[in-house]
């Protein structure tokens, strides 16, 4: 099962962005954000779609009381706001830039259409694409309203192994080089950075994983109770 807070293991920049394309090539720009800058908010019209080019995007929500819930954290070469493609006209999440040197490329819906008219492959791959996205962000819902923390965790390790890892023939081991912050991490899963730090430790002790940095190793002999 691919992450549900991810892409396919894909650069969709390569795939999408109009610089691909001759004749949108000539009036496209790419547009350059902050940390904390937002680039759309909730209840804002969805007349583009993105994808980044550098830096990480954060994707969320504001509740009644004001409480954040992020859907998603994404990073170079990924997509969002796709939504306003199947018509959507008002956004109902935000993004917001979380690197000083965000670069993304918008894309408008009406450019898309016809991009995708245009080419039946192109277009099957797009639809393909959406549907793979809410069949994650389904599974998502469901770990985090019917999950233990420490359950979200495995997944999202597990996860992690299918879109990062690579194995280690010497030791026999999976090695997850990640773009994800610890804080990142536990916002993902909907914990706390303390409540993640003492799991991933349990999960050391028990010599399921060994973690440093960017990179977490998870020890495929070994099995976690």
């Amino acid at each position: 099962m691919k992450a549900i807070w991810f892409f396919e293991n894909t650069n969709l920049l390569n795939l999408l962005c109009p610089h691909k394309f001759k004749k949108h090539k000539e009036n496209h720009r790419f547009l350059n954000f902050r940390k904390y800058d937002y680039i759309y908010f909730e209840s804002d019209a969805a007349t583009k779609i993105y994808l980044i080019v550098h830096g990480k995007i954060k994707i969320g929500a504001y509740t009644q009381d004001g409480s954040e819930i992020i859907s998603a954290i994404l990073s170079k070469g990924e997509v969002f706001g796709e939504k306003a493609i199947l018509g959507e006209v008002q956004r109902t999440d935000f993004a917001q830039a979380m690197d000083n040197t965000t670069s993304i490329c918008p894309i408008g819906v009406d450019t898309m259409h016809e991009m995708m008219r245009a080419n039946k492959s192109f277009s099957l791959k797009i639809y393909k694409f959406i549907g793979l996205r809410f069949q994650r962000m389904e599974r998502r819902l469901h770990l985090l309203l019917f999950k233990d923390t420490k359950t979200r965790l495995l997944e999202f390790l597990n996860d992690l192994k299918e879109d990062y890892g690579h194995y280690c023939p010497k030791t026999g081991d999976m090695v997850i080089s990640h773009p994800y912050t610890q804080k990142e991490i536990a916002n993902l899963i909907g914990t706390s950075r303390p409540t993640l730090n003492i799991l991933l430790n349990e999960l050391k002790k028990s010599k399921y994983i060994d973690f440093y940095r960017s990179k977490i190793r998870i020890k495929i002999t070994n099995s976690v109770s």
